[in-house]
């Protein structure tokens, strides 16, 4: 008589949305090209997929003064024209995910560059860190804007804190294709999966 087996508990995962926000989509101050487009894909697959999450998080640029990040002449590798100003209308959530309605937001940059979700914290006070391991987590799919940039190193935050980490390929979109070609490098060699929602 074989013995049956239980097989092990699927992962408590986590959704983090990044900087799904006007300012980065076409008509805003650092448009990314198909960023609306993103915006809606992603909040087709939230709505369509929210079972499998445990916590939906999203992250927003929230720049008060953000020092050498923005520029007047910018060199678009470490410093920026303004954007993501806090408080702004293009501070705020894309208008497509209006019944997102995220367990958790989370606001970054305020004095710095924060690029990375773990660079922010809740109204809470909590790290993107502690929210995460506060829900169980140990799995986590990061989409949203840009992939070259906060994209990158929200996984790449991820999966160097310890999460199984993925990046929903169709769900994002870089600065341009030569630095999402980058980045995609870069996350591979991190160990963080490349994977198109399904």
């Amino acid at each position: 008589m074989s013995e049956t087996t239980t097989p092990p508990p699927l992962p408590r995962r986590a959704l983090i949305v990044v900087d799904v926000q006007p300012t980065f989509c076409e008509g805003g101050e650092l448009a990314v090209d198909g960023g609306n487009q993103v915006a809606h894909d992603v909040a087709g697959y939230a709505a369509g997929h929210r079972g499998r999450y445990a916590v939906v998080v999203t992250t927003q640029d929230w720049h008060i003064d953000p020092g050498e990040h923005f520029s007047s002449r910018p060199d678009f590798v470490n410093s920026w024209p303004v954007h993501g100003v806090a408080d702004s209308p293009n501070a705020a959530l894309h208008p497509a995910l209006s019944e997102l309605d995220p367990d958790v937001s989370v606001k970054k940059g305020q004095y710095s560059h924060g690029y990375s979700g773990f660079d922010g914290a809740d109204d809470a006070g909590r790290s993107l860190e502690q929210v995460l391991r506060d829900a169980h987590v140990s799995a986590v799919d990061v989409v949203g804007l840009a992939e070259s940039h906060c994209v990158k190193h929200t996984a790449l935050d991820a999966a160097a804190k310890g999460f199984a980490t993925r990046v929903l390929t169709d769900l994002t979109a870089p600065v341009s294709e030569e630095q999402g070609e980058q980045a995609r490098h870069e996350l591979a060699a991190a160990g963080v999966e490349l994977t198109a929602s399904v």
